[in-house]
C-alpha cells in the first residue's frame, strides 16, 4: 500500500484527496520508482482544481514530473537503486504521475540523475527548469547572443520564468523580467533581472511592428503578450514560446518575420528525445546556485490541493516541491 493524491470525476466536478492505494492499481510500465520528490506545476494545478482539461483518464494520480529511486525494473538501462528523473511523456495527464509515494512508468521515459545532483535539487528544477533550459538552448541555436541586446522573460515570478531569469543571467545575457506581481521586483532583481516590466504594459493589442526592444525572449504567457513581443523583437532575434497562461490565440502578422527576420521557436518539453534531455539536465546541474533547492517551498501531499488553488490565483512565488 502507498499514499497518493487521487483525482476522481463526479459529474463535471473534480475531487482530489489523498488515498491509500494498492501497488497493483498503478498504471502499466516496466520500472517501479519510489518517489522522493515531485513538484506542483501550472498544469498540475489545473488538473487538481478541475479548471483545465488536463486529465485524459479517470481516476488519475497527477504530477507531471518526479525524481526518485528505482525499486524494481524490467528495463535494461535501469536497475534497483538507480536514481532517476521523469518529466513529460503524458505522465500526470494520461498516465499516473508523481504526486504519490510510488510510480510505475516506461523506462524509456526516465533519465539518470546527474552525478552531482540530488533528487531534491532535480525537482526544485523540475519540468519548469527543464523547459527553461530547452528555451535557452533554442535561443542559442537560433543565434541569439548577449552582444545583441537584452532578452525578455515573461511570467518571471513563476517557476519557469524565475529559473529562466537565472539561466539567462548565468549565460551572460541582460535580462528584462515581465511580471503581473510588481511586489516581486526586488526578488527578481536578486535573481539577475536588470529591468522589471509590469505585465499590463505588454498585454495590449500590438501594431504590426513596434520599436525594437529585445534580442530575444522566453515567453510563458502567450496570447496578446506574445504577439506584442514579436512586434518588438529586434532584427534577426528569436522568441521561444513555452506557455499559454495568457491564452492560446496568437493575433499577429507576418511583418516581424519577413521584415526583421525574427524566429518564433516552439518549445516542446513533453516528447523531447532522450539525448536532448540528458544534455539539458547536465547543463542544469552547473547553471544554478548550489543552494538553489533550499529556496523552494516544500509541502506534503495533503497540502498540495490548497497550494494548487494558491498557484492559480497568483499567491505562489518560485518553485513548489511536494514530498510524498
Amino acid at each position: 500500500m502507498f499514499n497518493a493524491l487521487l483525482l476522481e470525476q463526479s459529474g463535471k466536478d473534480t475531487t482530489a484527496r489523498v488515498q491509500r492505494l494498492k501497488q497493483e492499481q498503478l498504471t502499466q510500465g516496466n520500472v517501479l520508482v519510489k518517489v522522493d520528490y515531485s513538484t506542483l506545476n501550472y498544469k498540475d494545478a489545473l488538473a487538481i482544481t478541475g479548471k483545465g482539461k488536463i486529465v485524459r483518464q479517470w481516476p488519475l494520480v497527477p504530477g507531471i514530473d518526479f525524481a526518485g529511486t528505482v525499486l524494481a525494473s524490467e528495463h535494461p538501462n535501469h536497475h534497483i537503486g538507480d536514481e532517476v528523473i521523469l518529466t513529460g511523456w503524458g505522465v500526470g495527464e494520461q498516465y499516473w504521475g508523481g504526486l504519490a509515494e510510488k510510480a510505475r512508468v516506461n523506462g524509456d521515459w526516465l533519465v539518470p540523475l546527474p552525478g552531482l545532483m540530488t533528487t531534491k535539487r532535480a525537482m526544485a528544477i523540475g519540468s519548469a527548469g527543464f523547459t527553461a533550459m530547452l528555451a535557452l538552448m533554442a535561443l542559442e541555436k537560433a543565434g541569439v547572443t548577449p552582444a545583441q541586446g537584452p532578452v525578455l522573460v515573461t511570467g518571471a515570478s513563476g517557476g519557469l520564468g524565475s529559473i529562466a531569469v537565472r539561466l539567462l543571467t548565468k549565460a551572460g545575457f541582460e535580462v528584462h523580467a515581465e511580471t503581473g506581481r510588481m511586489q516581486n521586483s526586488e526578488w527578481l532583481r536578486s535573481l539577475g533581472a536588470c529591468e522589471i516590466i509590469d505585465r499590463t504594459t505588454l498585454d495590449k493589442e500590438p501594431a504590426p511592428l513596434e520599436s525594437q526592444r529585445w534580442a530575444g525572449a522566453i515567453d510563458a504567457v502567450g496570447g496578446r503578450t506574445l504577439a506584442r513581443i514579436l512586434s518588438q523583437t529586434k532584427m534577426h532575434g528569436a522568441v521561444a514560446a513555452c506557455g499559454l497562461a495568457g491564452g492560446v490565440n496568437l493575433n499577429t502578422t507576418v511583418m516581424p518575420f519577413i521584415l526583421r527576420g525574427i524566429q518564433l521557436l516552439g518549445i516542446d518539453s513533453v516528447y523531447v528525445p532522450k539525448e536532448t534531455r540528458i544534455l539539458a539536465w547536465q547543463r542544469l546541474q552547473d547553471s544554478l546556485p548550489k543552494d538553489f533547492e533550499q529556496e523552494a517551498d516544500t509541502y506534503t501531499l495533503e497540502q498540495s490541493v490548497a497550494v494548487a488553488h494558491d498557484l492559480l490565483t497568483g499567491k505562489v512565488k518560485g518553485r513548489v516541491l511536494i514530498q510524498p
